[in-house]
């Protein structure tokens, strides 16, 4: 009678675990139809009791990751795709998603270790873009250049690449291999009005201002919004081409946009100095010096103009007065130089 009792046990037992399966697949199949119906939350709460009858089920999990992710949960998906990794380690499209989410939640320490995964795995998705942009985001530069080069040969029309290269390089001064970085990347997406602008910024650092009025008027026609500093760096730029109406007519609506601004006035001063337009020069220092009465690098720019305009008497008297203010411009005037701004 004993043994009857054991087996029927047995029986209800495998019963039990028969009927929790069907009770799985019937919400998972539940939480598949939400999903082509589009109704991603009734599909995770299909999802969500499926796993309440079958937690360890891979192919639910994977499920769920997928309608959070749909939903741009991504955190909680990459907590699923973990206890799938967890189970099933070489699960190749597991690590990939993994690998995918980790570059949108910026987790570039997992990001390195999933690459190097996958590289184990014998999957070529990305894995030395994936390494570059990481050690890129981490800060390590050269690493991140070496594996630039790596998914350039695996992907050479991916405009992202070079674009990385570019940036790195610009975090290491190499100004001129950062504007041949960028020229390749805008090559393989001429649309991206941000790197327009950043070839520019290159350029100009190099110092190759036509170069820059190039890259910084395709950004401007590409969409890319004029903000002071984009206006600045161009405005800048046609004056260091004796493109001097262009760079006044942005300087100008620049004044208007910070008309308090005293090395922007510097700088207006500076261009109709060097312009020989003086007496504008004059006016717009004296407007710092107004500002700012012990301005002597304004007041000694003041002086210098009107020795240029030929009232050396007046210029040398004022020159006086800014070296009395500081000292140091002394030399400047010995050596006929313009002090360094403000």
């Amino acid at each position: 009678m004993v043994k009857y009792l054991y087996l029927a046990g047995g029986l209800l037992l495998s019963a039990a675990a028969y009927s929790q399966a069907d009770s799985a697949v019937f919400y998972q199949q539940k939480g598949n139809a939400e999903v082509q119906a589009r109704r991603y939350k009734e599909a995770e709460k299909n999802f969500l009791k499926a796993t309440q009858f079958d937690p360890k089920n891979t192919a639910i999990l994977l499920d769920l990751a997928s309608v959070l992710q749909q939903m741009n949960r991504y955190m909680e998906a990459r907590e699923k795709l973990l206890e799938v990794e967890r189970a099933q380690p070489n699960n190749v499209t597991v690590v990939e998603n993994l690998a995918d989410l980790s570059v949108n939640l910026r987790k570039w320490e997992d990001l390195i270790r999933l690459a190097e995964r996958l590289k184990q795995l014998g999957s070529k998705k990305n894995v030395n873009f994936y390494l570059a942009k990481a050690h890129y985001e981490l800060e390590h530069y050269g690493d991140a250049l070496k594996y630039c080069e790596l998914a350039f040969k695996d992907d050479p029309a991916k405009a992202e690449t070079p674009y990385i290269a570019g940036r790195a390089f610009i975090e290491m001064s190499n100004y001129k291999r950062a504007a041949g970085c960028f020229e390749q990347a805008i090559e393989r997406d001429s649309t991206n009005a941000r790197w327009m602008y950043e070839a520019g910024l290159a350029f100009y650092a190099i110092p190759d201002d036509k170069k820059a009025i190039y890259w910084f008027e395709r950004a401007a026609a590409k969409g890319l919004k004029k903000t002071n500093d984009f206006l600045e760096n161009l405005g800048n730029a046609y004056l260091n081409t004796d493109q001097f109406d262009k760079g006044m007519d942005i300087m100008d609506q620049m004044l208007k946009n910070r008309p308090g601004d005293k090395e922007l006035m510097y700088t207006i001063g500076e261009a109709y100095y060097k312009a020989g337009k003086y007496q504008e020069a004059i006016d717009m220092w004296d407007r710092i010096f107004t500002i700012d009465p012990k301005n002597a690098n304004a007041l000694f720019m003041i002086g210098m103009a009107y020795m240029k305009k030929g009232d050396k008497q007046k210029g040398q008297q004022l020159c006086d007065k800014a070296i009395e203010l500081d000292p140091g411009l002394a030399k400047q005037r010995t050596e006929k130089k313009m002090p360094n701004g403000l």
